[in-house]
C-alpha cells in the first residue's frame, strides 16, 4: 500500500492510499482522484520522504514529531473548519437543484416563505442574482458529502 500525499490546484493538501504508485498514475489518468474539499481533479503528488523503519521500529525523537505537527496544523484546521461549515450548511439547507435561481427570486420578492436553500446556478445566474440584490454565495460540495455513503 502506497500512502501518497496529494494537492488540488487550490493548494487544499491530502492524503491518497493506492496499491501502487501504477494504481495512483491510472487513477488519475482516468480523473478519479479528486480533491475532498472541492472536487478538484488537477491534482498533484507531493514530495515525501518513505517512512523506513530501519532502527528496530524507533519513534521519531518527540522534536520532530513536533516540529512535523506544527507545519501541518494550520492547513489541517482551516480544513476541518471548512468541513465542519459545508456539514452545517448541508444540514440546514433544502437542495433545490438546478431551481436554485428561481427559489431564490421567489424567496427575495416575497412569492414564497424564506427558508434555508442550496443548489446549482451558473456564474452568469450567480452574478445576475447578485445584480438584483439578491444575496448568495458559492460554495464548493464535495461529492463524498452530496451522496450517501455506501
Amino acid at each position: 500500500m502506497k500512502v501518497l500525499d496529494l494537492q488540488c490546484a487550490q493548494q487544499h493538501s491530502f492524503e491518497g492510499w493506492f496499491g501502487s504508485e501504477a494504481d495512483f498514475q491510472d487513477q488519475l489518468a482516468c480523473g478519479l482522484v479528486e480533491c475532498p474539499l472541492c472536487g478538484d481533479v488537477a491534482i498533484s503528488k507531493l514530495l515525501s520522504a518513505p517512512r523506513l523503519n530501519l532502527g528496530g521500529g524507533k519513534e521519531p525523537a518527540p522534536a520532530a514529531r513536533h516540529q512535523q505537527d506544527l507545519v501541518a496544523a494550520p492547513d489541517r484546521t482551516m480544513q476541518a473548519a471548512w468541513m465542519k461549515m459545508v456539514r452545517h450548511v448541508m444540514a440546514n439547507t433544502e437542495d433545490v437543484g438546478a431551481r436554485f435561481p428561481e427559489e431564490a427570486r421567489r424567496m427575495h420578492y416575497g412569492e414564497t416563505q424564506e427558508r434555508g436553500i442550496r443548489g446549482q446556478a451558473s456564474p452568469g445566474e450567480t452574478q445576475a442574482l447578485l445584480e438584483e440584490g439578491i444575496g448568495v454565495l458559492p460554495l464548493p460540495i464535495p461529492k463524498a458529502l452530496k451522496e450517501p455513503l455506501q
